[in-house]
């Protein structure tokens, strides 16, 4: 089975990852793509909630816990896993959008909200596209603004064709 193509979206916090990963999915959504998604959260974030089921098997000192109904599934480990254990899990799709993950290998977007996040693009590898919010230069790698969903979207089909 073919590896689907992974794009990361990378910035700072509130530079506008987000919505630049749900337009891109909605876009090779559009496309008949098979996108799968993937977000790194740098905090302790939680998926249920205090009093429901799973979380109640959590606080029991479940390791994993798995709710399942008929068209979900979604398994809750007590523990980090890597980008690459995740993509592992990403057989069958055509692209996975990765938000974060900033220092991984893949070929990627970054956002700059403003010009002290500039330090990101030497810190990076693999940049395909810089997404800015104001005007910016480089000399080797293409910048559009961040509102341009367009072209961010045609400079990651282009990448994928080469």
């Amino acid at each position: 089975m073919k590896k689907p193509v992974v794009i990361q979206i990378v910035g700072f916090k509130n530079s506008g990852k987000t919505t630049t990963t749900c337009d891109l999915i909605k876009r090779f959504t559009a496309l008949g793509w098979k996108v799968g998604s993937i977000k790194h959260d740098a905090h302790h974030f939680e998926v249920d909630y205090p009093g429901k089921d799973t979380w109640r098997h959590r606080e029991a000192g479940a390791q994993v816990v798995a709710i399942a109904s008929q068209n979900k599934t979604a398994i809750m480990r007590q523990e980090g896993t890597s980008l690459l254990h995740l993509l592992q899990q990403m057989e069958g799709l055509d692209i996975v959008l990765v938000e974060g993950y900033k220092y991984s290998k893949y070929p990627k977007v970054v956002i700059l909200r403003n010009e002290m996040d500039i330090p990101l693009v030497n810190e990076t590898e693999g940049i395909i596209l810089i997404s800015t919010w104001f005007p910016y230069h480089h000399d080797s790698i293409p910048v559009v603004a961040c509102d341009n969903y367009e072209a961010i979207f045609e400079r990651i089909q282009d990448y994928i064709k080469e």
